[in-house]
């Protein structure tokens, strides 16, 4: 099975065509907020290198959130939109999940950590089972506080990754002091052969959608929302 992955929910663009355990070509971009601009020239430079086209492939995944939301738009947009031109099925991604794919088998617990701003961050907390990954805890944005405090409880090592590590790294270590493990460089941002891997499995378990269910899950209001209904009183 052929996969095109996409992935635009943090200041990362990325994406990577995929054939059953196989990475054919894959395409990352950390260098400023630019997905409009940089997402659909590099799928079709993706396309041009492996001598493709989205006819070609059988499924298109994308991440559905939580992150940016702008970002999410423009990738979610973009995989409808090639979906609805090739006739072709779509696999829905969370991006945390995405994440713990970055880090495959690992016995310890994975707590991916997208800064949410606001003194939060947009977290879950999974653990590999053999070859599955189990999420321990649902979805949310949490203060990195109570974030700490459920780990605690877990008494193992827990290995961080995401943009939030340089936000709350020195909070994180002073709080778990040696249980917390850091990922480096190459797990810390999103990766579209990660979303392209978990997005095999779920296919693999029959999680092909039409594109109009591809739909993002922001896990809370935008800023204008939160803004309206401080001003009508509904906070």
């Amino acid at each position: 099975m052929k996969i095109l992955a996409i992935d635009t929910s943090s200041n990362v663009a990325t994406a990577a065509i995929a054939e059953d355990n196989k990475l054919i070509c894959e395409y990352t971009l950390n260098h400023k907020k630019t997905h409009s601009q940089k997402l659909m020239p590099m799928i079709e430079e993706l396309f041009s290198a492996c001598e493709m086209t989205v006819h070609d492939i059988d499924a298109i995944a994308a991440t559905v959130g939580p992150g940016s939301f702008t970002g999410l738009r423009i990738g979610i947009a973009t995989a409808k939109a090639l979906a609805h031109a090739a006739d072709k099925p779509v696999i829905s991604v969370s991006t945390l999940e995405a994440m713990a794919y970055n880090i495959p088998f690992c016995s310890y617990i994975i707590a991916p950590i997208m800064d949410a701003r606001r003194s939060q961050v947009y977290t879950c907390i999974y653990q590999w089972d053999v070859s599955s990954l189990v999420a321990l805890h649902k979805a949310q944005p949490m203060a990195i506080e109570d974030l700490c405090d459920i780990l605690k409880q877990f008494e193992t090592p827990v290995v961080f990754i995401g943009d939030g590590v340089p936000v709350h790294k020195a909070y994180i270590h002073e709080t778990l002091g040696d249980t917390a493990i850091f990922g480096g460089l190459q797990y810390n941002m999103q990766r579209a052969s990660s979303v392209a891997a978990c997005a095999m499995d779920k296919a693999s378990r029959g999680e092909l959608l039409h594109y109009n269910q591809l739909l993002p899950e922001y896990h809370r209001l935008s800023q204008a929302e939160r803004e309206y209904n401080e001003k009508e009183g509904k906070v």
